[in-house]
């Protein structure tokens, strides 16, 4: 019975440090860039992003970063709090959730195209998300990444709550 409860918690342990390592507190600098488009990204098939950007509230942008000087703190701040919570979403680059949320940006805001990859630069992993407000505009809206980890998490818990019992 040692043995069997000793591999379970080796279980539980990797379901949750897969689901740590799965959920990101950065915007990838790759996922700012991805909005350029190449030639050679027109031939490469990309999954549906599972993220409705179409729905969301943009006037956390629109209200915060305007031109015609576009300052890079106001609008860096005001990226930050909208694309935040969707960092898993936006950082996947085989997903089209990153050009999909430029395409909407630009579509409400009217911004330069690359905007927000040029002034909205911190470090080599990218913006940091850690101590963003998110806007309460965002209608609690959650990630389908985020809530695949949770589903994992307690699937695995289930699992041994059904062996020990």
């Amino acid at each position: 019975m040692a043995c069997n409860l000793n591999s379970w918690f080796y279980l539980i342990c990797f379901f949750f440090l897969a689901g740590l390592a799965t959920s990101s507190s950065f915007i990838s600098n790759d996922a700012l860039d991805v909005h350029g488009g190449s030639g050679r990204a027109l031939l490469q098939m990309k999954k549906t992003c599972n993220v409705s950007f179409e729905n969301l509230d943009y006037s956390v942008l629109t209200d915060k970063c305007k031109g015609p000087q576009y300052p890079a703190k106001q609008c860096c701040d005001a990226f930050k709090e909208f694309a935040c919570p969707f960092t898993d979403a936006i950082n996947d680059l085989e997903s089209d959730c990153a050009t999909t949320m430029f395409s909407y940006i630009n579509l409400y805001g009217k911004y330069p195209p690359g905007l927000f990859a040029n002034e909205c630069r911190e470090d080599k992993n990218g913006l940091d998300c850690q101590n963003v407000e998110q806007s309460k505009k965002s209608g609690g809206v959650q990630i389908a990444a985020t809530q695949s980890s949770l589903l994992m998490l307690t699937a695995g818990l289930i699992s041994l709550l059904v062996q020990l019992f």
